[in-house]
């Protein structure tokens, strides 16, 4: 085999000669992205509709948001025809230091031009234990890592070292809690809109949050290896009670349970410190879950970090090695971009900003509660905030709210949603189905003109939902014949 035909055959493509005559490897061929994006980035919903989710385009073009997005950056993003859009939303979570950061995006080329021998299985690269220690640096009371690719494979770890560390089957969860959707992290979400179907799912059980006395009932059956709870439920921005963390955690260890900290979305500065549950003095959790920030946007990435005797009892021998493992986890692609990530969040103090920016937008939204008779309440911590729609009082205002609520729940919220986007050019949308609540988790990096322009377009979207006329109740008509037709 000459060296021209041994390059095609290892995938490097065509060899030229070079000055001296020697063959070196060219690009390769076949297969060019740009051109691809080119010849067919138009088909992008036709493709969707006939090879995916075919429920996903039709839901798209019912609302008006079948947009065609070209690029993006920070919090910001800009369609064909060169509208800017204010993104509220960071893909749920994951663009946490923005869209396409520099400093991550550098990290991923000098890791790809690095040429690492990347997963391997069989020895121990750098970058995992480099990113292991740099987020345990932001972690006290916790001391080991597990690296997977999403927040509920995070979460299936989490439940599977529970209940092997303590040799107990249930996990209790919170009525409303979201904690993914694989078949695990299903067993402990609270919604039943997304259990339905997927049954028989793991003998796990729902109590409220805040609820302390069915919290201890549960426990006194000697059965429970932990509970799993989001410092702040991301369905609805639900805040639990002051001192609820602390005094669970100590029922919990009174009755040999774990706590477990669900910060997949929460984690890494979303609420104004580095963690959710820093917010409350005396909470150590035994197991904790982060993602969608940890990526930069970038590269799909979970962790679960824990206790070190739970480790260790999960990884008891070199017989149990690969008891629990995860074959693209740890990988350096991953890696890179969580300490790229990490260190933008602590170079351009993105926790303090997200505090302050947090505090900024609340307040300003708070204060039109009184002004407005379909806002009901504004909450949340940092850059998670909760705008809750509620009935209103004047007779005119009322009946429209009940038309919409005897269609579907969620419509008024959903009725907002759109002209933020049609007419704003700003991406929100409702925190959950049958939730008249927007949550808004904008990039850690928004900034006060930012903030201004949301609460300026949020005015007018107000005060025309008030005025009882316009396109906005146009729309809601449109959305109430939907929701019939799908009954």
């Amino acid at each position: 085999m000459t060296s021209s035909e041994s390059g095609a055959a290892t995938g490097r493509g065509a060899t030229d000669p070079d000055a001296t005559g020697a063959e070196v490897p060219g690009p390769a061929k076949g297969f060019d992205l740009a051109t691809l994006l080119a010849q067919r980035g138009g088909e992008r919903y036709e493709l969707h509709g006939k090879h995916l989710n075919h429920q996903l385009p039709r839901m798209l073009h019912t609302i008006g948001f079948d947009k065609v997005y070209e690029r993006a950056e920070g919090a910001h993003f800009w369609d064909a025809e060169g509208n800017d859009y204010l993104d509220m939303l960071a893909g749920f979570g994951v663009m946490g230091v923005g869209r396409h950061h520099p400093v991550v995006r550098k990290a991923l080329h000098d890791v790809l031009d690095a040429g690492l021998a990347d997963l391997t299985r069989f020895d121990c690269q750098p970058l995992p234990g480099l990113l292991a220690e740099k987020l345990l640096a932001h972690s006290p009371h916790l001391d080991r890592v597990f690296f997977g690719n999403s927040g509920t494979e995070a979460v299936e770890t989490a439940l599977k070292f529970a209940r092997y560390a303590t040799g107990r089957k249930r996990v209790l969860y919170c009525k409303h809690s979201f904690h993914g959707l694989t078949t695990g992290s299903l067993s402990v979400n609270g919604e039943a809109g997304f259990q339905d179907g997927f049954a028989p799912l793991l003998p796990d059980t729902e109590i409220e949050v805040g609820d302390l006395d069915a919290l201890e009932r549960e426990l006194k059956r000697g059965d429970v290896a932990a509970m799993i709870v989001e410092p702040i439920q991301g369905h609805g921005v639900y805040i639990p009670p002051p001192g609820y963390l602390r005094a669970a955690q100590e029922l919990l260890h009174k009755h040999k349970a774990l706590l477990i900290c669900d910060e997949v979305q929460t984690g890494i500065g979303r609420t104004g410190t580095f963690y959710a549950y820093q917010q409350e003095e005396g909470v150590e959790p035994d197991l904790l879950t982060v993602a969608k920030t940890l990526s930069g946007g970038y590269v799909p990435v979970g962790a679960t970090l824990g206790k070190d005797w739970i480790f260790k009892k999960v990884y008891s021998s070199m017989d149990r090695v690969l008891v629990h493992s995860a074959s693209f986890g740890s990988n350096a692609q991953a890696m890179a971009a969580g300490l790229a990530t990490l260190s933008v969040v602590e170079d351009e103090r993105l926790v303090e900003n997200s505090r302050a920016m947090g505090d900024l937008l609340r307040t300003r939204l708070a204060a039109l509660v009184e002004k407005y008779e379909f806002l009901k309440d504004v909450r949340g911590r940092g850059l998670m905030v909760g705008i809750e729609f509620g009935r209103p009082k004047s007779l005119g205002l009322r009946s429209r709210w009940t038309m919409l609520q005897a269609a579907r729940k969620g419509l008024f919220a959903q009725m907002v949603v759109v002209p933020l986007l049609q007419r704003h050019h700003i991406l929100t949308q409702v925190s959950g189905d049958h939730v008249e609540v927007i949550k808004l988790i904008p990039p850690l990096v928004v900034d006060e003109a930012d903030v201004d322009r949301f609460v300026t377009a949020f005015t007018a979207v107000m005060d025309d939902a008030h005025g009882g006329g316009g396109l906005m109740w146009d729309f809601g008509r449109t959305l109430v014949k939907q929701a019939v037709a799908n009954r």
